[in-house]
């Protein structure tokens, strides 16, 4: 099973072929995160982050429901 989280890129940097976004989740915690696998992620698009890694790209809407689910589920 995979545990994913759903957070709303804050800023991008890029170093060589590194494109690394600061994620913040909605507990206010604000990690850095791979966006290689995302390539068309920008500052404000939600994403769904893994392991680190960011592996989706999520419309408002979509990241609405996964956050609800998550802060009904505990």
């Amino acid at each position: 099973m995979c545990v994913a989280i759903p957070g709303r890129i804050e800023s991008i940097t890029e170093e060589g072929a590194s494109r690394k976004g600061k994620v913040r989740y909605t507990t206010g915690e604000l990690y850095s995160v791979e966006l290689a696998m995302v390539e068309v992620a920008e500052v404000g698009d939600y994403v769904i982050v893994h392991s680190g890694f960011a592996i989706r790209k999520l419309t408002p809407q979509a990241a609405e429901e996964a956050i609800s689910q998550l802060e009904g589920s505990g």
